[in-house]
């Protein structure tokens, strides 16, 4: 069983959910700086789009996430430590990752949505790869529950 079935069939979706806007709201907390600054301002924009928009996307991309993650669980699955082998592998996970969310930004018809992606797209990756060892946490906590 892949982690997309794992996940997809599981009673804690909204739990997941919880966790993993819990996790981006300590990700951009933990930014510092003139960039980090600009982060926190473009999070409090999106925020700002419409009630519970953060909690929305991320329900809507944990499908295509996990089907994108599949490959690289299933492959730590194999080697006994499917948490590990995510985080061992951050550049390929953060890759997957990025990979859904740059699909999902061509559809978007909100501006400030859109705008606000292609800003910061060229140092998402680094920021993603950080982001990995919380979310293989997250992973791991719900997989086989």
């Amino acid at each position: 069983m892949g982690l997309s079935d794992e996940m997809l069939n599981s009673n804690n979706k909204v739990l997941i959910v919880e966790d993993c806007c819990k996790m981006i709201e300590l990700q951009i907390a933990s930014k510092s700086g003139v960039s980090g600054i600009a982060l926190k301002a473009a999070f409090a924009a999106l925020k700002g789009v419409k009630p519970g928009y953060i909690p929305d996307v991320v329900e809507s991309l944990l499908p295509p996430c996990f089907t994108s993650l599949d490959p690289i669980w299933s492959e730590g699955m194999k080697q006994g430590e499917p948490v590990e082998y995510l985080i061992a592998n951050s550049s390929q996970t953060a890759d997957a990752l990025l990979g859904v969310t740059d699909a999902r930004i061509k559809n978007t018809k909100r501006q400030v949505v859109r705008g606000t992606y292609d800003k910061f797209r060229n140092s998402a990756k680094k920021h993603v790869e950080e982001a990995v060892p919380d979310l293989a946490k997250i992973l791991g906590k719900y997989a086989n529950n």
